[in-house]
């Protein structure tokens, strides 16, 4: 793909609708202008796979999953077993995961997607799984050291279908091996782990 040549025509694009969308504004103000070239590299930076994607790398490949889940805090986990296949997907914009095992002996699928938004500066989860009709978006990064991030999103509680907040705490071992925490109220008020997930590289 050629990525400067998208960028300079979508540059191109933008440059020529900026007249109309100034006039259609009512010329409240002027518009900022940029030149051809220096738009092009903007859109390209925008769209271009870097330093942020590259954080991911280390999840691609297939995992073994323990799975712990957790509905009263008080009382002993549910265990069970999964297996977790990361691949990048276009261009190595997004890395698409798909997880396939049981909890308390019934099926669990899911398929997630993970970016980061080179613009916003911020990283993006969509989840989704037999567990729920719902899908989950997180928002949020990495800390200083680059093996920890933090990302929050928001749920109907189904109990009373009002917004939970919940967050997925990740992990990064340097050999890819990774852990997601997913913390909620579930009854109550206060944040508690409700699911763990313990990704161990495949060796077949």
């Amino acid at each position: 793909m050629n990525i400067p040549r998208i960028a300079a025509l979508f540059a191109a694009i933008v440059s020529l609708a900026g007249p109309v969308c100034a006039q259609e504004a009512g010329k409240a103000a002027a518009p900022s202008r940029m030149d051809g070239a220096a738009l092009a590299q903007v859109l390209a930076n925008a769209m271009t796979p870097g330093e942020g994607q590259k954080k991911l790398e280390p999840m691609i490949g297939t995992f073994e999953v323990k799975i712990r889940t957790w509905i009263d805090p008080s009382k002993p986990p549910v265990e069970s077993l999964a297996i977790c296949i990361n691949t990048w997907v276009l261009g190595q914009r997004y890395m698409r995961s798909t997880l396939s095992g049981f909890i308390a002996e019934e099926p669990f699928d899911g398929i997630g997607y993970v970016a980061y938004d080179n613009v916003a500066k911020v990283y993006q989860t969509a989840w989704m799984d037999t567990g729920s009709t719902a899908m989950v978006w997180y928002r949020g990064g990495f800390d200083a050291s680059g093996k920890s991030a933090t990302l929050k999103a928001k749920v109907s509680d189904p109990i009373t279908a009002k917004p939970m907040p919940v967050e997925l705490r990740l992990s990064i071992a340097d050999n890819g091996d990774h852990m997601s925490e997913i913390w909620g109220q579930g009854l109550g008020t206060k944040l508690f782990k409700m699911m763990e997930l313990r990704y161990t590289r495949s060796k077949q």
